[in-house]
């Protein structure tokens, strides 16, 4: 006899989590396109005797204005994984408890290979999506350090002065000047590989689950599938 499977709503993200998520987001397609210019002018505006070429410039500015942008969510996210005392919030962190747990590790890999059914969570992500965000985390944080270790190599007043005391030890610690702009270009990479399998993962799951975790990120509502 088959079992009757009852959908419930639950609050999966909170506003904040959602807004933080596409800002970040359109951060990182905008530094991308505006990045891989800076590194490589693929195109030119038309040649003119008036001073209007400042294409470069306006790519700069919109670089340094989302490269701001993406500092902020990602220190206000950070701040709330940590200290946030919202419920559903709290959720995130409670997450690391299945980390530990060899049983939900090895059942949460089943599942991706059709081989079982969703282990049941503590938190609100699986083990494969706490450990992948906390590296992807890690990535924004070094490509946030090294772009202000080349921004206030740039702008020597104002910010840039006020910032640039703070980020010398951090140009030491990443081995000079040519090993930040390097390693600023590999963690975009990073992101850029992450992107992807992220938004493919939450198809899958999305698709496989039927629990509506690709609307989850827009609306902040899941389905619930519980059995009766």
């Amino acid at each position: 006899m088959s079992k009757e499977i009852i959908r419930e709503v639950e609050t999966e993200y909170t506003s904040g989590t959602r807004w933080v998520h596409w800002l970040r987001f359109v951060s990182i397609i905008i530094l991308t396109v505006t990045g891989f210019y800076i590194a490589y002018v693929f195109i030119s505006p038309k040649i003119s005797n008036e001073p209007v070429l400042f294409l470069h410039a306006k790519m700069r500015m919109w670089h340094q204005i989302f490269g701001f942008l993406l500092i902020a969510v990602t220190i206000l996210k950070i701040y709330t994984f940590f200290f946030d005392k919202n419920k559903v919030q709290r959720l995130e962190i409670i997450s690391s408890k299945d980390v530990l747990s060899p049983k939900i590790w090895v059942a949460q890999i089943k599942y991706y290979l059709f081989l079982g059914e969703h282990p049941k969570l503590h938190g609100v992500y699986n083990p494969l999506q706490f450990v992948t965000y906390a590296f992807f985390y890690l990535v924004l944080v070094a490509l946030c350090l090294t772009g202000l270790i080349l921004y206030v190599h740039v702008y020597h007043e104002g910010l840039g002065g006020a910032l640039y005391p703070i980020m010398r030890p951090f140009e030491a610690l990443f081995g000079g000047l040519a090993n930040v702009r390097t390693i600023h270009h590999i963690a975009m990479w990073v992101v850029l590989i992450f992107v992807p399998v992220h938004i493919y993962m939450v198809i899958f799951n999305s698709i496989k689950g039927k629990e509506g975790a690709l609307d989850a990120v827009v609306s902040g509502l899941k389905f619930k599938n519980k059995k009766h």
